[in-house]
């Protein structure tokens, strides 16, 4: 018996925003992507906090007060943002947990993803992350895809938003599943990633303004944070079955949704169902 996975409220196609470094125009990102019901991740180095409102880079309490608030997900970037495969190891490793500890200090809720400062990374790197506790890392790649990932800790992005194809790219996700069988869709992810002070750089808002707009109020679509699709996967992933996939157990606290047999099931967290 075949699984054919779905995100929350049986959709096939999630889509998810990450931007980095914790700066003043986050301030207006966070209102556009609020604005247009859509939800992100914002990666941010805890050691570069402004001093006083005003500056490049928010401050502790901005922080504190901007992201969570607003439903969008906190993540690490590096203390300093440094690149942490040029350290010495135990140095990258303070790096990271220093980023993590003074987060989850600030916000009082668990801080599990991350962002490579620079992009850069190496096994040693990699590992360090795991042991941390961090549950994806993103990467720089840009991939034009919406293939789900095969590795969290090396994750990477359907396109940075200075992409010239961004709304093509955009266009091409609005149209997945026409006329296509249900039981065909695999699950798709649309990831967009950049710095929102290159908006200011660039003095074109307008791209992220107008691909928002397009993308809002979709209802095939599910609009999550980075880690929200993230601890969806393993949710998926840690599934239970029997040899011939008519019993499911479900470990973990999320429910799951998939469908099997023609029909539609939802397997709570905690519960075993048998399927028709």
């Amino acid at each position: 018996m075949d699984y054919t996975y779905r995100f929350p409220g049986f959709r096939f196609k999630a889509l998810t925003f990450s931007y980095d470094d914790g700066v003043a125009a986050d301030m207006r990102l966070v209102e556009i992507l609020q604005k247009n019901g859509l939800r992100g991740t914002f990666n941010v180095n805890a050691g570069l906090f402004a001093e006083k409102e005003g500056e490049f880079r928010l401050t502790a309490e901005q922080v504190r007060d901007l992201y969570l608030p607003a439903g969008m997900e906190l993540a690490c970037h590096g203390y300093t943002h440094p690149h942490l495969e040029r350290l010495p190891q135990a140095y990258a490793a303070g790096e990271i947990l220093e980023d993590r500890r003074a987060l989850e200090a600030l916000v009082g809720v668990p801080v599990s993803g991350f962002a490579y400062p620079y992009g850069t990374y190496n096994d040693a790197v990699v590992a360090m992350l795991q042991m941390a506790g961090m549950h994806y890392a993103r990467t720089v790649v840009s991939t034009e895809s919406f293939e789900m990932p095969g590795d969290w800790l090396r994750l990477p992005a359907t396109c940075h938003h200075a992409n010239p194809r961004l709304a093509e790219l955009g266009q091409r996700f609005l149209s997945l599943g026409k006329g296509v069988d249900p039981m065909r869709q695999t699950l798709q992810m649309f990831y967009v990633w950049g710095h929102s002070y290159e908006f200011d750089n660039a003095k074109n808002w307008s791209v992220i303004e107008d691909f928002a707009a397009m993308m809002a109020g979709q209802e095939d679509i599910w609009y999550a944070t980075n880690r929200e699709i993230c601890g969806y996967m393993e949710a998926v992933s840690r599934l239970e079955t029997g040899p011939d996939g008519r019993i499911c157990y479900n470990p973990s606290a999320q429910d799951v949704c998939f469908l099997a047999g023609g029909k539609a099931y939802t397997v709570h967290g905690g519960e075993t169902l048998v399927l028709d």
